[in-house]
């Protein structure tokens, strides 16, 4: 399962988002990646997904694969609404 998202944010996914994404993929069983130029890194390790920068303007995609995928897909891309991190879904 994946989504793709576009950030709108001026800063960026800078180090608070960054770290209440990784706390949150911590939560779940899945694999979680972050995939964004042209790489894909570990959502469950803070260095692996500052280590992107992702900025404005950037899109990237959360893929999750594992027994609690839909459940974990669902909850970070929740956690990018509500947190107001300045992301907002492809369509």
């Amino acid at each position: 399962m994946e989504r793709t998202f576009k950030v709108i944010a001026e800063n960026g996914i800078h180090a608070r988002p960054a770290t209440n994404l990784v706390n949150l993929a911590m939560r779940f069983e899945s694999d979680i990646w972050l995939v964004a130029n042209d790489r894909s890194v570990d959502m469950k390790s803070i260095m692996g997904v500052m280590s992107l920068g992702i900025y404005k303007a950037a899109k990237f995609t959360v893929r999750v694969k594992g027994y609690d995928a839909e459940e974990a897909l669902e909850a970070i891309s929740a956690l990018l609404f509500t947190e107001n991190l300045g992301i907002v879904v492809n369509e």
